[in-house]
């Protein structure tokens, strides 16, 4: 049985209370429950440094189920891997540079969700993301899990998520 890690990134904000991201949380645990083992983290509840980086090397699978906020993680959820990722632990230095990750042979997911509207992604007549589909968006979201050794699983994109 492969081990999935759920990590609740949303942080409140009076336009984002977090409804829909603990809903899309419950429809994945109730989806992989009796398949995968399961274990959680809520960002915004606090968490212990050390039982977070066991948590990464207990699973096979990350799955980060977060709203994005300014085309990326929210603030707790960036502080979270500042704090977790640690070096020696996560990654080590490499003659080629981010090619030391230390969680090789894993996979991670973001699952997210947008204010913005689907039709402005891959669209060249929306000037603002300039024809970026979401994973071009969120590549520095991407190259952060990729620098850990972590591969990527397609992403799960929710839009216009008010």
């Amino acid at each position: 049985m492969k081990n999935i890690l759920l990590i609740n990134g949303h942080e409140y904000h009076n336009n984002s209370t977090g409804k829909l991201n603990e809903t899309l949380l419950e429809l994945i645990k109730n989806t992989l429950k009796g398949h995968y083992s399961i274990r959680e983290t809520i960002i915004k509840e606090g968490y212990d440094v050390k039982i977070e980086q066991s948590k990464f090397e207990w699973a096979d699978i990350v799955i980060f189920q977060t709203p994005i906020f300014w085309f990326n993680f929210p603030a707790l959820c960036k502080k979270y891997i500042d704090e977790v990722y640690e070096h020696g632990k996560f990654y080590s230095s490499s003659s080629v540079y981010g090619d030391g990750g230390k969680m090789k042979g894993k996979k991670y997911m973001l699952s997210v969700t947008w204010a913005a509207p689907q039709n402005v992604f891959s669209n060249m007549k929306e000037p603002f993301l300039e024809g970026k589909n979401v994973d071009d968006v969120l590549i520095a979201m991407h190259k952060t899990q990729q620098f850990v050794g972590l591969e990527k699983l397609p992403t799960l994109s929710n839009h216009s998520a008010y």
